[in-house]
């Protein structure tokens, strides 16, 4: 059974959504604290953590970050409904995806499964690693080295760099990221693309000319450029 953690102040909703996750076959605990909320975050019990950002003791980012320094669990942020500016600050701090506030229990498991989805480890019979320039990417592992040096990657910068890696030198539209990496559309004015992508290039070194690899097509999409 995959076991999932909600952190939220708000018993009614988060007491909805457990019974809605239970269910759909998963295994759900529920903390009303970011205290133990966190704890339990890294006590390796689970496979995806449902953090609040508004909590009555620690923020949802504090929380979020002091788990992004020990673990790579994925994590679904609940926002509040057009708050771009706590979205924003979420996934730059770790996050793999958000949901705005209310939202429904069907679309909060669509966005479970995805991240899920693309968490799990490739086949391992696949041939690898995937050469990129000076990047190199072993699927089954969850593995990315850049040149010498490997990535601390959450989830979701996984996956959008290995599409990247695997479209090098082309131009790959934010919808192909989206659905490829994030396991949904594109919603209108989702900044979450460009967001993960800047964490990304900041893990990355520069090319010789001072210019990113990780390439901006205005209008069209992002490129992965060869060394």
């Amino acid at each position: 059974m995959t076991n999932i953690l909600i952190i939220d102040d708000d018993i009614e909703l988060s007491g909805l959504f457990a019974d809605y996750l239970e269910r759909e076959g998963f295994g759900v605990a529920v903390v009303h604290d970011g205290t133990g909320g966190l704890e339990l975050a890294l006590s390796g019990r689970f496979s995806l953590v449902i953090l609040d950002i508004m909590l009555p003791d620690i923020r949802g980012t504090e929380i979020l970050a002091r788990i992004r320094r020990e673990s790579r669990i994925p994590i679904l942020m609940f926002t509040a409904k057009g708050d771009d500016v706590d979205r924003i600050i979420g996934l730059e701090a770790g996050a793999d995806d958000y949901v705005p506030k209310p939202c429904t229990p069907r679309e909060l498991v669509a966005r479970i499964r995805a991240i899920l989805r693309r968490a799990e480890p490739a086949d391992a019979s696949q041939n690898g690693p995937i050469n990129a320039g000076p990047l190199r990417i072993w699927s089954d592992k969850r593995k990315a080295v850049w040149f010498d040096r490997e990535l601390e990657l959450t989830g979701t910068e996984f996956n959008l760099l290995e599409v990247l890696a695997i479209n090098i030198g082309r131009v790959v539209g934010k919808n192909e990221l989206s659905e490829k990496a994030l396991g949904r559309p594109l919603a209108r004015f989702d900044r979450s693309i460009d967001v993960h992508l800047s964490s990304i290039r900041q893990k990355l070194s520069r090319q010789d000319n001072g210019r990113s690899y990780i390439q901006t097509v205005r209008g069209k999409g992002y490129q992965l450029v060869r060394d």
